[in-house]
């Protein structure tokens, strides 16, 4: 005779449930790995009060980590399921080549470097989670293989620092000073249409050399890719500027040297450069049409994105 045995949901909670003391091991890691992401986001889209010592934000995280502790324990029946679902989602987007295995890695990567190194700890992660605005319509803009780019951004390096001598390997960071110089010096701010965001192409700009953030920063873009530097461009809230990668620390003081003493000396006398270091420890300086040197101040310091040309 054959007995058949029944499956009841019951049983097969038994059956993944997971054995203690592993259990609460794996809810409280589970619980670190989720609460600082939502935290962080939580904390960018609240107004801050100003408490002495941070201690609404001390509060909010605690709230944050004691919910999702609850949720977690009230789940604990299921929790090997519940990682196997994300180990399964994990090596599809490792396999079609979206978000995977190395993506979570460069995330808390970034996260643990910011939060380290960096006053802002918000900027490097919200960058990876939040999307860019315009980003298509952007990067189609960005001309930097046009000829009527590509000629402008050349005019510009013959008209600035030309005779320069002595920095042959920072050569190109040089000349995309140089068109920091020419484009900063001839623009002018006009403001969108009320109906909507325009996005100038950056051959169009050169037109006028008039338009708002995205066009300074679509037109900075192109125009320093298409003499070999790397440009990015940073969003904030309600505004967007360009950056250009400078390299290492060592790097830096090359460049430093270089604004306040040599390209830039009267702008910069006495003035701070303005910077960002990324996750793998890069030097990125601002770019934006609001500053009359290469790494002026910020205008907005919180990064909602990045959108990086490489």
């Amino acid at each position: 005779m054959i007995k058949i045995k029944k499956i009841t949901f019951q049983g097969i909670k038994q059956k993944f449930q997971v054995k203690k003391p592993w259990d609460d091991v794996i809810i409280f890691v589970l619980n670190i790995l989720i609460t600082i992401p939502v935290f962080i986001i939580v904390h960018q889209n609240l107004i801050n009060p100003n408490w002495f010592f941070n201690i609404d934000r001390i509060i909010l995280f605690l709230l944050i980590v004691v919910s999702i502790q609850l949720i977690l324990r009230f789940l604990r029946t299921i929790i090997l399921i519940c990682i196997l679902l994300y180990l399964m989602v994990l090596i599809y987007g490792s396999v079609i080549g979206n978000y995977g295995f190395n993506s979570v890695f460069e995330d808390y990567n970034s996260m643990m470097y910011s939060m380290s190194y960096n006053p802002y700890p918000q900027d490097i992660i919200i960058a990876k989670l939040l999307p860019f605005p315009n980003k298509s319509k952007i990067i189609n803009a960005i001309e930097y293989q046009n000829p009527k780019v590509r000629n402008f951004a050349i005019m510009a390096t013959t008209k600035y620092f030309k005779n320069v001598k002595g920095y042959s390997n920072y050569r190109t960071i040089i000349q995309c000073f140089a068109v920091f110089k020419e484009i900063n010096h001839r623009w002018n701010y006009v403001s969108d249409p009320k109906d909507g965001d325009y996005i100038a192409s950056a051959s169009e700009s050169l037109d006028y050399f008039s338009g708002d953030c995205d066009d300074h920063s679509i037109l900075m873009a192109a125009c320093v890719r298409a003499i070999g530097g790397t440009p990015r461009l940073i969003h904030t809230k309600g505004h967007i500027y360009p950056e250009i990668l400078i390299g290492s620390q060592k790097d830096l003081e090359k460049v430093n040297f270089l604004i306040k003493n040599i390209l830039f000396v009267s702008e910069s006398n006495q003035k701070q450069l303005h910077y960002h270091i990324d996750e793998r420890g890069q030097i990125w300086m601002n770019l934006d049409y609001t500053a009359t040197y290469p790494g002026g101040p910020f205008l907005s310091e919180e990064i909602l994105g990045a959108l990086t040309l490489e």
